[in-house]
């Protein structure tokens, strides 16, 4: 079915179609409006199988909950009793129903939810201690108690033979089971006096968890170092929550948000007004920047559809002039009603993929109500479809064009942008249908809709009597900034007729000043920053960053790169003073200093020790036997955390610092130099941090991204050609858009604009909106020269009408990027002030090299390297000069 054949069935009955329109735009409004920001991980970095296997076996990114206050007062008082009873609130593991009941309502909820895979803490370790320690004691006294009563029968048997009496072999027996409790006591003593233990251990022993927890030698109040991973310094303590694998967006808010209520709850409140629960990690600081995203959604979007309706409107100079915004509109809801169908979510892509979509839209709308304006016929529905079959090829191949040239992103490493990609790719098919279905019928209905007869009041006449002086005022507001702005139209009109005479008299001068700018840009794009410090990226007053930063002033790292560790037999000696060794080697590489705590404020180390395998043993680990023994002692809840059930799996964890993603590389680089384990033993760098970082040096690959702008154009090129049939014809559009990502770029380098992960994907974006200026020009110059003009005249038609809408269309979609601006985001907001530039730049740069480019095709045959040698510029600038009016030439002798 032809689009003349489509748009003439819309025009039977445009009144329905429009009525249909509106139902579907409310229903994908109301489906969008569901969209929930996304809190998941996964769709900000690359995808690790050896990350997937690590979470599955140990637990996803922790949230940590940071106890500040003296650890002393926190560890010794009765607060320690507050912090275990959280602890086990949140791992939702209460022993029965009735500990349970005595608990805070949270915890019956958090118990139902289970979110959490394995928690530990400080609570967690020194109650572990104690109940290992007391229950070894124990053990020993049973077994004493077996040795002394065998001790007194063997005693009072061998009386017994000797013919004693009774009393004496009783108090024989009596003997021989004393000398074995003295032994045992003697024993215990020795114990008793080398590790400071007065009585038997327990939570509420304060001497015991003193000579646990503190190491009297590093000062008063100063935690071991090898604990450091729970008690970082003399002000804190960490308590560390892993999620199980596998939760959904959705899960994963209502655990952050139970821990958050948890840790607020007056059970759990510690006693000195100085301490305090702070609630971080890296899944706190995703779901605030999550929340962060859905609350600008709003501000963005009314700030897009202000800004694009005052540059539509003044821009482009017809009746319904704002009738492209409104199909824009209806696009969009459609588009994000279908992600909502699909069971996506947004993110901060999808936000600003948003002014991208309504642009296009409006530019579809736009050319086809250009058309419609052109039209000789009087019955609008003929008018409408001749529009159609007019336009209707160019613009589907434009936006085929351009959707081609938005899949290339999806070569990119990171799930989001990936997403952004497909977003668009539909959006603009739903646009295109939109613009060709709901925008005809509204300029149908319009021209079709009887005029009022004398003396019948208009519609909603009350209220638009009281409205009537707001209206005049607007109305003259608008008619002062048109006004205002009609030297700057005056200016734009000059200039396009100025380049144009420019582009017939000279193109091949034009071109090759275009080329020569475009490489100095494409090579200073290998120097352009890339900044990818999460802190320099999101709103400075969100208070999980804050929280992160807190952690770190408190612990001396905010995240976690782990080593995992997988072989058959990982409790063979060999294998476990291997990881010993290498952990100590990481470490001392990167700064740290054994017995040292990571918060220190003067040259903190890069990484620091967490809970590993290797701080399990003292020394290397001993024999094979006495390491099984050595687990098999440690509570399988607490062990889990660093080996799996069937020992084939370890992990060794090195906490780091917030950094640049550059930096945090090069550490990541030096662990996996460091890696040689034993035979039959395999070794990965996992975690988040490790999958940020390599996208993030994919992303500011110079190679990638030159790699992502010749797939773009080829891909351009080849569906161009399918289109057009002709290598020439599908090759002339694509100058302009090669040469305005070199324009862009350059433009970024002077004045100083870095790069960030999401404006790394310009060099796309940037080809896909040029792609639809340039095809919709030149496919406009080749009608008028099918028609009969000459290449000048041509030119000039195309310019006069296409031309007109492409950049009231490109003015516009400029302005909805601008809003991106008003963004409390950071990346979003960089990410539109870098737009704005680039699809400036590129808009005027199609206007100017187009014109050049076809003039130029007109005057070869075929396209030869030599037309471009510098001495050919030189020659055209001396034929211009000779050409030049007898003044200017005497200014220039002078």
């Amino acid at each position: 079915m032809s689009f003349a054949s489509v748009v003439r069935m819309v025009a039977r009955r445009p009144g329905l179609v429009l009525a249909v329109t509106a139902v579907l735009a409310v229903a994908g409004a109301a489906l969008a409006l569901r969209l929930e920001p996304s809190a998941d991980t996964d769709s900000l970095v690359k995808n690790s199988e050896a990350t997937d296997r690590y979470h599955q076996v140990f637990g996803d990114e922790p949230i940590i909950v940071l106890v500040q206050g003296d650890l002393q007062r926190t560890v010794l008082t009765e607060d320690l009793a507050r912090l275990t009873s959280l602890e086990g609130c949140l791992s939702g593991n209460a022993p029965t129903d009735d500990v349970l009941s005595k608990l805070p309502p949270v915890c019956r909820e958090i118990a139902k939810e289970k979110f959490a895979k394995v928690v530990y803490g400080p609570g967690t370790f020194i109650n572990t201690a104690a109940n290992q320690i007391a229950g070894g004691f124990e053990e020993q006294k049973n077994a004493k108690a077996r040795e002394a009563a065998e001790a007194a029968n063997a005693a009072e048997k061998i009386a017994a033979s000797r013919g004693y009496s009774k009393a004496r072999q009783k108090k024989l027996g009596n003997d021989a089971r004393q000398l074995v409790y003295s032994q045992f006591v003697q024993d215990s003593l020795r114990l008793a006096l080398r590790y400071g233990l007065t009585s038997v251990p327990s939570i509420d022993n304060v001497d015991f968890v003193s000579q646990l927890v503190f190491d009297p030698r590093r000062g008063v109040g100063t935690p071991k170092a090898r604990f450091a991973y729970l008690f970082p310094g003399k002000d804190s303590a960490v308590v560390q929550v892993r999620l199980k694998p596998n939760l959904t967006d959705k899960q994963k808010k209502r655990a952050i948000a139970l821990t958050k209520k948890a840790v607020a709850d007056p059970a759990f409140k510690l006693r000195r007004a100085d301490q305090r629960y702070v609630v971080s990690g890296l899944p706190v600081v995703v779901d605030g920047l999550a929340r962060e995203v859905q609350r600008s959604i709003f501000v963005l979007l009314l700030a897009a559809l202000l800004v694009m309706a005052g540059t539509l409107a003044l821009v482009f100079r017809t009746r319904l002039r704002l009738l492209p915004l409104g199909v824009a509109l209806v696009a969009a809801a459609l588009t994000f009603g279908a992600v909502s169908l699909a069971g996506g979510s947004l993110t901060m892509a999808s936000i600003a993929g948003l002014p991208v979509l309504i642009g296009l839209a409006v530019d579809y709308a736009i050319q086809f109500q250009a058309r419609f304006d052109e039209r000789e016929e009087r019955d609008p529905a003929e008018a409408a479809a001749n529009a159609a079959a007019a336009g209707g090829p160019t613009i589907a191949a434009a936006g085929i064009a351009t959707a081609v040239g938005f899949l290339v992103l999806l070569l990119s490493p990171v799930p989001m942008v990936r997403g952004f990609g497909v977003l668009l790719v539909v959006g603009i098919a739903i646009a295109f249908l939109c613009a060709i279905t709901a925008g005809f019928a509204a300029l149908v209905y319009a021209e079709r809709r009887p005029v009022r007869p004398a003396g019948v009041p208009p519609p909603f006449a009350r209220l638009r009597a009281r409205t009537e002086g707001l209206r005049g005022r607007v109305a003259d507001l608008w008619d002062r900034a048109a006004y205002r702005l009609e030297p700057v139209a005056d200016f734009a009109r000059r200039a396009g007729r100025a380049s144009l005479a420019a582009a017939v008299k000279a193109p091949r001068m034009i071109l090759l000043v275009g080329i020569w700018i475009a490489l100095l840009g494409w090579v200073a794009d290998t120097q352009t920053a890339f900044v990818s410090d999460v802190r320099e990226l999101v709103p400075q007053n969100l208070q999980e960053l804050k929280d992160v930063q807190t952690l770190q002033d408190a612990s001396g790292v905010s995240g976690e790169i782990d080593v995992t560790i997988r072989g058959e037999d990982l409790t063979d000696p060999k294998n476990i003073a291997w990881m010993t060794k290498f952990q100590s080697g990481v470490l001392a590489a990167n700064g740290y200093k054994a017995g040292k705590t990571c918060n220190a404020t003067k040259d903190p180390p890069e990484l620091c020790p967490a809970l590993s395998l290797p701080d399990l043993f003292r020394t290397g680990g001993g024999s094979e036997a006495q390491i099984n023994e050595l687990l098999a002692a440690i509570p399988p809840y607490f062990s889990q955390a660093v080996i799996s059930p069937d020992r084939k799996t370890a992990n060794l964890a090195f906490g780091v610092r917030l950094q640049s993603l550059e930096r945090q590389q090069e550490v990541i680089d030096d662990i996996k130099r460091r890696l040689n384990p034993p035979a039959g033993v395999k070794a990965d760098v996992t975690g988040l941090p490790v999958q940020a970082s390599e996208a993030n040096a994919e992303l500011g690959s110079t190679w990638r991204r030159a790699l992502t702008l010749f797939a773009a154009l080829l891909a351009v090129f080849l569906v161009l050609l399918a289109v057009r049939r002709k290598p020439r014809l599908a090759a002339v559009p694509l100058i302009p858009i090669a040469l305005a990502s070199g324009w862009s770029s350059l433009m970024l380098f002077v004045l100083q604009i870095p790069i960030n992960p999401m404006s790394a994907t310009l060099a796309a974006l940037v080809i896909a909106i040029s792609t639809e200026f340039a095809v919709l020009l030149s496919a406009r110059y080749d009608e008028e020269r099918q028609a009969g003009f000459e290449p000048r005249e041509a030119l000039e038609r195309t310019y006069a009408s296409t031309g007109a809408a492409v950049f009231a269309s490109g003015a516009t979609a400029i302005a909805g990027f601008a809003a991106l601006i008003a963004s409390d985001i950071k990346m979003l907001r960089d990410f539109g002030f870098v737009t704005v530039i680039d699809l400036t730049v590129a808009l005027l740069g199609v206007m100017v090299v187009l014109p050049a480019a076809l003039m130029w095709a007109e005057q070869h045959e075929r396209f030869r390297l030599a037309d471009f040698a510098p001495r050919e510029l030189w020659a055209d600038l001396r034929a211009e000069l000779g050409r030049a009016p007898a003044p200017l030439r005497a200014q220039g002798e002078k």
